[in-house]
C-alpha cells in the first residue's frame, strides 16, 4: 500500500510539474495573439507547433521520458524505501537511485531546458509566445503520454521499460 501511494505521488508530482508549466507558458503564448501577426508569424507558429509536437511531444516524452517515469514509478511501488517515497517525483524523473547514465541524462536535460527557458524569455513578443505555444503542445503531449504509460505500468502484468536503477539494487 505504501509503495502504491509513493508511485502515485511520483507520477502525480511529475504530472503537476508538466501541468504547471503548461499553465504558465500557455498564458505567455496567448499574449502573442494580442500583437498583429504577419503571415511569417503564422507560418512560424505552425512550424514551431509541428516541430515541438514531434520533437518534444513524440520523441522526447512519448518515446523516452513518459515510459521511464512510469517504469520507475512501478519499481517504486514494488520496492518502497522511505527517501524514495518522500521524493517520489524526483525519483521517478531519475535524479537519484538511478544508473550513472540516467542521472547524467536527467541532469543534462534539466540544465538544457533551464538554459533554453532563459534564452526564450529574452525574445520579444510575438516570437516568445510563438515558441511557448509549441512548448505547450509538447508538454500537453507529454502529460497525456505520462498518464497513458502510468496506467499501463500499474495495470499490465508486464511493462517492458527499464527503470534504470542500479543493477545490484533491483
Amino acid at each position: 500500500m505504501v509503495g502504491a501511494l509513493g508511485a502515485f505521488w511520483g507520477v502525480a508530482g511529475v504530472a503537476l510539474l508538466l501541468g504547471s508549466a503548461m499553465y504558465r507558458l500557455g498564458a505567455v503564448a496567448l499574449t502573442a495573439f494580442a500583437h498583429e501577426l504577419s503571415p511569417s508569424h503564422w507560418a512560424s507558429l505552425l512550424l514551431v507547433i509541428l516541430f515541438m509536437a514531434y520533437a518534444e511531444g513524440y520523441r522526447g516524452f512519448q518515446q523516452r521520458f513518459a515510459p521511464r517515469v512510469a517504469a520507475r514509478a512501478r519499481y517504486l511501488r514494488q520496492h518502497p524505501r522511505a527517501l524514495h517515497l518522500l521524493l517520489a517525483p524526483l525519483f521517478c524523473m531519475g535524479f537519484f537511485h538511478a544508473t550513472r547514465r540516467r542521472r547524467l541524462t536527467s541532469l543534462s536535460v534539466t540544465f538544457t531546458i533551464v538554459a533554453l527557458i532563459l534564452c526564450v524569455r529574452l525574445l520579444p513578443q510575438p516570437w516568445r509566445g510563438i515558441i511557448d505555444a509549441g512548448v505547450v503542445i509538447g508538454l500537453a503531449w507529454g502529460l497525456f503520454s505520462l498518464l497513458f504509460f502510468a496506467i499501463r505500468a500499474f495495470t499490465a502484468e508486464r511493462f517492458d521499460y527499464a527503470p534504470d536503477v542500479p543493477e545490484d539494487q533491483h
